[in-house]
């Protein structure tokens, strides 16, 4: 999954928990306050997700491993060759 996929399904998951927020509180509260609560309880589950699928990684990507420190990545990209055979 590419990173603007990534961020695409965040940003709509998101939108999705604003709006449930608003239309609870804005809206469904006035026939149902326990309907509202419900509402709110699912866009409340709904961040954590999220975050999830925006920092799921890739099995290709390396920018995640890579840390600056031009001995260290040698390094981890050596164990990484030896465990390929």
């Amino acid at each position: 999954m590419s990173v603007q996929r990534r961020h695409r399904r965040y940003y709509a998951m998101m939108a999705v928990c604003i709006t449930l927020f608003v239309l609870a509180w804005g809206v469904v509260r006035l026939w149902s306050v326990p309907a509202a609560v419900g509402m709110c309880v699912v866009a409340m589950v709904i961040p954590p997700f999220a975050a999830i699928v925006a920092n799921r990684r890739d099995p290709g990507e390396r920018w995640w491993d890579e840390s600056g420190d031009p001995e260290s990545d040698r390094w981890w990209r050596e164990l990484d060759d030896k465990g390929r055979r």
